[in-house]
């Protein structure tokens, strides 16, 4: 009876959360904006097409709808500069063909002062650039149902130092600020809301997410390393400084498909920054308030139950990790239920049914290194003040989700663990 009643407490929970957990949708009224003529718009395309090195396009003030993509093909030197996030907007609701709204291959490139709205892919894309800065770019979806929203609003992809600054991405169905397989990477002083992850650095080294406004999204903040990819295992993150505030968006990610888009959707609603089998991650000197599930997360690719195999350098732990002198704040409102991950925070942590966790470490690790998660052998280290205060949870996972069971003892992750990140490449972008 007693597991009939939390079954049914689970089931009720959920469905007021996925009824009733929506984001505003937040766009500027452009009907008194300059409406571009069709003439603005095909000469806007054929500046992409015929830029040479060096040179730089002018987007004036105005709303471009546009129905071919904006590609910036293998050209270096190039600066593509609006008139500010408010004033230059490039649509791309009506865009037959094509994925992404505006891609750009090159480097030493600078994109600045426009907005991006409603593309059918990702907003903005960046491949195989070196020394690409992404500054005042905002990159939203207007759109009601997210769920056939765009991917990634902001995408850098298999990229050498990147800059992103005072960047605004909102309502993707996947992350909004989002890194993959990239080397060198500053995020600052932007606000990511109303996306499945507010930002997410996936497979990269030497990052520092620094100044950085993440609400109201499932994720605040993600730091990933998945399998399968062609940069296989990365090190060397930073995240500090930021407000990672009530992240309890619903998570909307369920038309994704492959690894990275499986491991999104088991996001819980509710967490702040979640490291998913990365190395050499600290944060610390951030303010982690009101995400309603857990606030830290630590855990390696097996708590995904994904298939995975380790290869080209890629193993599913994390390790060489450092959680440090942030601010923690529970919220009155539960934890999320409506996600296999937020039920075992939820439900089997070390606290009680329904209490949100500030700290949560997975406790898999590599037996390779150890014999026992209690001599920390994958170096993973919480120095929080006032730990006895903290909802701490360490688990012990098995087969038989009767088993698992929650430990609140903190004590033998009492350890620092310096990450050195050097991204003195990115600082003058």
């Amino acid at each position: 009876m007693k597991n009939t009643l939390i079954l049914l407490l689970i089931f009720v929970v959920a469905l007021l959360y996925s009824c009733n957990n929506s984001s505003k949708v937040e766009v500027k009224d452009t009907s008194e904006m300059h409406q571009a003529s069709s003439e603005e718009v095909e000469a806007l395309i054929e500046d992409f097409i015929l830029v040479e090195e060096g040179g730089t396009i002018n987007i004036p003030a105005g709303f471009y709808e546009i129905t071919s993509q904006l590609i910036l093909d293998n050209i270096d030197n190039v600066s593509i500069i609006g008139a500010g996030m408010d004033e230059t907007i490039l649509s791309f609701k009506s865009l037959t063909t094509g994925g992404e709204g505006m891609k750009i291959v090159g480097n030493n490139i600078l994109l600045q002062d426009f907005s991006v709205y409603d593309a059918p892919g990702d907003g903005l894309k960046s491949q195989h650039c070196e020394n690409i800065t992404f500054r005042r770019i905002n990159a939203t979806w207007t759109n009601g149902d997210k769920s056939k929203n765009g991917t990634y609003a902001i995408y850098p992809v298999q990229c050498k130092n990147v800059m992103i600054d005072e960047c605004t991405a909102s309502h993707s169905r996947d992350a909004g600020i989002y890194v993959g397989q990239s080397e060198n990477i500053i995020v600052k002083n932007c606000t990511a809301f109303g996306n499945v992850a507010g930002i997410e650095i996936e497979n990269c080294d030497n990052a520092e997410v620094f100044d950085n406004y993440a609400y109201d999204n499932a994720g605040g903040v993600l730091v990933f390393n998945l399998p399968g990819l062609i940069k296989a295992d990365a090190r060397g993150t930073k995240i500090y400084n930021n407000d990672i505030i009530e992240n309890n968006h619903e998570n909307f990610a369920s038309t994704l498909s492959g690894n990275n888009g499986n491991a999104v959707t088991q996001i819980p609603p509710g967490s702040g920054v979640i490291i998913l089998a990365a190395k050499g991650v600290e944060i610390y000197n951030n303010r982690i308030l009101r995400n309603k599930t857990v606030g830290v997360t630590v855990a390696s690719y097996q708590i995904t139950q994904l298939p995975y195999e380790e290869s080209n350098g890629w193993s599913p732990y994390s390790y060489d990790i450092w959680v440090h002198d942030n601010e923690y704040e529970r919220p009155s409102s539960l934890p999320d239920l409506t996600k296999e991950l937020g039920q075992l925070l939820s439900m089997k942590n070390a606290h009680g049914p329904m209490k949100t966790q500030d700290l949560v470490y997975d406790g898999i690790f590599d037996d390779a290194r150890g014999s026992s998660i209690l001599d920390n052998p994958m170096n993973v280290c919480f120095q929080e003040e006032e730990m006895d205060e903290l909802h701490f949870t360490l688990f012990e996972l098995s087969n038989e989700i009767s088993e698992i069971k929650g430990y609140a003892d903190p004590s033998p992750f009492n350890c620092e663990y310096p990450v050195t990140v050097d991204v003195s490449p990115v600082v003058n972008l």
